[in-house]
């Protein structure tokens, strides 16, 4: 049982109350919780609780009319940074999604393509998601569903066809400028694809896929993603068109134009028509991802399933996922979808189609180039240095990404985000890395050595007063149960940022290291604790820690 859930059945059980409203004052001064009181019994409350303190609690404090100040024991701080250094890499685990099975897809990068910034937004929320939903105990999937079949792939190969020196990218980009003067040509490869007809367009199409998917592959390790199972379109979309025509005569589906729609305003008047099998009879999307929420369920049946996407189909996946409550009801009540909004540079928007566009791998060596000159100076080898700044490039576009709720549009500032000082991840890896030398300094200094062993207890010395970052450490568990309630991983940033703050100014104002101070020892404890946490809380963000900085 957390401290928490500790105060609020002491409070039940104390004033024999059923509701406890128990929240973190918005000032650390005022307290490390603050109980609300809804009735006019307030200060008898107050009266009531203060008669009946329990160990953790050092003193209440009443502020008018209705609040109750929370302020925590010296001895419940140093239990805890011992508890913390006993769980070390599994301190922050919850059960919220215990015994829950879940699937989550993101990224859904197309074959053929470029693989672009804006594939990052969600291969990056969705990687935190991923770990932030484990750490609250799920058994989770993760899962990328991919067009690997489409009008897009058709102007990839036409492009090719005329231009062999082309790389895929390019060649859809080829393609896509010059459809309106070759539509027929195109529109003619595009079907040889589905009826797999033309040898030289099939081997085309393989290599093109494999090479994209291997480039792809690439991207994944570099940003720490590692896929369960990947679903490409050409395996659903039978599947898809025959869920639809099985409907149409249930009225769910009806034909209109020579096509098979669904009406969406049907069921909802905020909603609209879509088409789901074309005039040609080809599965469009909406048939396919029908299909694909089926078979992800009997691939991994689900009791969630997260799909992470842009917030431009926002209205298409309402509209999706109220066709799927009228053909798998269960699967619709099941089913998650978060958007995001888009990431951009300050040069504006792109497009994949004019090959106007930013890919990943471009924006990565961006940021990593001015990482390296930020790090001239220092003594690191030259492989030394090249990783680190990759891994600080990455962790800084990771950090730009999670640091606000996900619905809002970025713009990817290059100066604010490798910042050191502040509101970056550079920052908190660098205070993560500042907490582990201080240890390891320690370690090499002559005296007993500063870590805990797991188990083992952190004497406080009485003279030592609580420090802020002390006040922070325990709330780590509730930040990552909120986050993974809401869905939410800007809470995690906000909390690591507060801690990293805290932590840089004890270390500004307090000798750690100091065979002769008594209070020494306890504060290498709480210095190892806060390396935990940055470490566990930086890993649920998909960011890594590098040894140096």
């Amino acid at each position: 049982m957390g401290i928490k859930e500790k105060i609020e059945k002491w409070v039940e059980e104390t004033l024999e109350v059923s509701e406890v409203i128990l929240v973190h004052p918005k000032e650390i001064k005022n307290g490390d919780y603050t109980l609300i009181i809804n009735d006019d019994k307030a200060e008898e409350y107050f009266e009531k609780l203060k008669a009946n303190l329990i160990p953790e609690i050092k003193s209440l404090e009443f502020v008018k009319p209705r609040f109750i100040n929370v302020y925590l024991s010296e001895q419940f701080f140093a239990d805890a940074i011992s508890e913390i250094n006993k769980e070390k890499e599994k301190f922050g685990q919850t059960d919220l999604y215990k015994n829950k099975k879940v699937i989550i897809e993101y990224t859904d990068p197309n074959p053929f393509k470029e693989f672009h910034i804006g594939h990052l937004m969600p291969n990056v929320i969705g990687e935190s998601l991923s770990r932030i939903i484990e750490c609250n105990g799920s058994d989770l999937k993760r899962v990328n569903y991919q067009g690997d079949v489409g009008l897009h792939v058709a102007k990839a190969i036409w492009g090719k066809l005329q231009k062999p020196e082309l790389a895929w990218g390019e060649a859809y980009a080829y393609g896509s400028t010059h459809y309106e003067s070759n539509k027929e040509k195109i529109d003619e490869i595009n079907k040889k694809i589905y009826e797999k007809s033309d040898e030289e367009i099939n081997n085309l199409y393989k290599d093109g896929k494999q090479d994209s998917l291997d480039r792809f592959e690439i991207l994944y390790k570099q940003l720490g993603t590692k896929f369960d199972r990947y679903f490409f379109e050409s395996e659903v979309g039978e599947f898809g068109k025959k869920t639809v025509l099985d409907f149409v005569a249930k009225g769910i589906f009806e034909e209109s134009e020579g096509a098979i729609v669904f009406r969406g305003e049907k069921f909802n008047p905020k909603l609209h028509t879509r088409v789901f099998v074309s005039s040609q009879g080809l599965p469009v999307y909406e048939a396919k991802e029908l299909g694909l929420s089926k078979i992800k369920y009997d691939f991994y049946p689900y009791d969630l399933s997260i799909i992470v996407t842009g917030n431009e189909i926002n209205e298409y996946f309402k509209v999706l996922i109220t066709a799927m409550g009228q053909v798998f009801p269960d699967l619709a009540q099941k089913t998650k979808h978060l958007s995001h909004g888009m990431l951009r540079l300050p040069t504006g928007k792109m497009s994949s189609r004019t090959g106007d566009v930013v890919t990943a791998e471009s924006l990565i060596s961006q940021v990593k180039e001015k990482v390296k000159e930020k790090i001239v100076d220092r003594e690191f080898g030259d492989d030394e240095k090249e990783n680190i700044a990759e891994v600080v490039a990455i962790g800084a576009i990771k950090y730009s990404i999670l640091r606000q709720a996900i619905g809002g549009d970025i713009v990817f500032d290059f100066d604010k985000s490798i910042s050191f000082e502040g509101d970056s991840g550079p920052y908190l890896q660098y205070t993560a890395v500042r907490a582990t030398s201080v240890l390891e300094k320690s370690d090499l200094t002559p005296g007993p050595s500063p870590r805990l062993s797991r188990g083992e207890r952190v004497e406080r010395p009485e003279s030592f007063e609580i420090q802020e970052v002390e006040k922070l450490l325990y709330r780590f568990p509730e930040v990552v149960e909120r986050a993974g309630r809401e869905y939410a991983p800007h809470h995690l940033v906000t909390y690591l940022t507060e801690l990293a703050s805290a932590f840089n100014s004890f270390y500004g104002k307090e000798k750690i290291i100091d065979k002769s101070d008594p209070s020494s020892p306890y504060k290498l404890a709480l210095t190892e604790t806060v390396a935990i946490i940055l470490k566990n809380g930086l890993y649920l963000l998909g960011i890594k820690v590098p040894e140096k900085m």
